[in-house]
């Protein structure tokens, strides 16, 4: 059974799935990309696979930050996986509980200064992240405030940005 656009019955399955075994609900998601040294180029790309296939995705940065405004630059796309992970944990909450929605728009916004990044400040590199929705429903408002309570607490994305995660990088060094 299909409600927004997600299939219920599949998520009702991994539901039982991690009650059974919550080690199911464990998953590792990786990127890998490259850096392009072509001039006049968009500046990096990543093959992503899924289930169905692979998508090649490309960055670049804006021009007053050296790149050519090829391609999105990579807080973009930041900003693309916070909304597409936003909406879509709001409408598997909606789904799961029923609640039909006819049309759906996430915006998230952010606002930043770059004068970190360029090392001439220590202030915050983003100072803030909005995400609006515009839904469609014949739902009750209190039903609509309360997903998008539920969807706050419950998406990977929001979960991100307002909670540590400990981060670590590593230098392997390639013999030239």
């Amino acid at each position: 059974m299909a409600i927004n656009n997600i299939n219920t019955e599949a998520m009702g399955k991994f539901v039982e799935e991690v009650k059974a075994n919550p080690e199911a609900a464990k998953k590792i998601k990786t990127v890998e990309g490259v850096w392009n040294f072509t001039p006049g180029a968009p500046q990096f790309k990543a093959v992503m696979e899924f289930k169905q296939g692979s998508e090649t995705v490309q960055a670049d940065f804006a021009p007053f930050m050296g790149g050519n405004g090829l391609k999105p630059d990579p807080i973009q796309y930041c900003l693309f996986g916070l909304a597409s992970c936003y909406a879509g944990t709001f409408m598997s909450l909606a789904a799961m509980e029923g609640v039909e929605i006819s049309s759906l728009k996430v915006t998230a916004q952010n606002h930043v200064d770059l004068t970190r990044t360029l090392g001439l400040s220590d202030n915050p590199i983003v100072e803030n992240v909005k995400i609006t929705i515009d839904v469609k429903t014949d739902a009750p408002e209190e039903k609509i405030s309360e997903l998008q309570k539920l969807a706050y607490d419950r998406c990977p994305g929001v979960y991100c940005l307002t909670n540590p995660i400990k981060l670590d990088t590593e230098v392997k060094l390639i013999p030239a």
